[in-house]
C-alpha cells in the first residue's frame, strides 16, 4: 500500500493540526491520538477491486517520514484490503490493533486477529486481507517508501511497475525474454 505523499501534502495537514510551517522540518515528531481525531480519515479503493475500501491515515507524512511508510487502517466489516497481489521490490508488513479478518497468504487461507503480525520480504507471496468479522478490522500496516516497485495482480492478469510518480498497469503476459532461452545472446 502507498498513499500518495507530497511536501504540501505534509504541511497542509500540520497546519490542521495547528503546526503552521512551509518546510517538513517543521513537522511535529508527536502525533497524538488527540490530533490525529482533528484530521479527517483518508479513504481508498483498490482501482481493480470493487470490494476493496480502507479507511485510516499515513502516520509516517504526518510526520514527514520519507524512506518508511506506517498507515493506521481499518477496513469495514464484509470489505477487503486492496486486491490479491505480490510484491517484487518492497517489504510489506502489518499488526492488528483489533477485530478479525482472513489473510490469504499464498494458496492458504489464515485468520487473522489482534496482536497478529504479518510480514513479507521480497519477493513475497501473494497475499490479500479480508474482513469476514462483524467489527472493523484494524491494523498497522507499512513498508518501504522506495521510487520503485513491480508487484502482479494475477486475479486481473495485470503488473504494476512504479517509477518515481509514474505508475502504469501492464498485461501479465505481455513481457518477452531480453535473452532468447536458446541461444543465451543479448541481442
Amino acid at each position: 500500500m502507498r498513499w500518495s505523499c507530497t511536501c504540501s501534502g505534509v504541511v497542509e495537514r500540520a497546519d490542521r493540526l495547528g503546526y503552521k510551517s512551509d518546510m517538513p522540518d517543521d513537522l511535529p515528531w508527536i502525533i497524538r491520538a488527540s490530533d490525529r481525531a482533528k484530521i479527517p480519515e483518508e479513504s481508498q479503493q483498490h482501482p481493480l477491486n470493487p470490494n476493496s475500501e480502507i479507511h485510516g491515515w499515513s502516520l509516517s507524512d504526518l510526520v514527514g517520514l520519507q524512506r518508511v511508510g506506517l498507515y493506521f487502517i481499518r477496513v469495514p466489516p464484509g470489505k477487503e484490503s486492496f486486491i490479491l497481489h505480490n510484491h517484487y521490490v518492497q517489504e510489506e508488513f502489518m499488526f492488528v490493533l483489533s477485530g478479525k479478518g482472513m489473510a490469504r497468504i499464498g494458496d492458504a487461507e489464515h485468520e487473522i486477529g489482534p496482536g497478529d503480525f504479518i510480514g513479507f520480504r521480497t519477493p513475497s507471496v501473494l497475499h490479500h486481507l479480508r474482513n469476514h468479522g462483524s467489527e472493523d478490522l484494524v491494523y498497522l500496516t507499512g513498508g518501504e517508501k522506495g521510487q520503485f516497485e513491480i508487484a502482479d495482480f494475477p486475479t486481473v492478469g495485470k503488473r504494476l511497475v512504479r517509477a518515481g510518480n509514474e505508475v502504469k498497469l501492464y498485461p501479465l503476459d505481455a513481457g518477452e525474454p531480453l535473452v532468447p532461452p536458446a541461444s543465451g545472446e543479448i541481442r
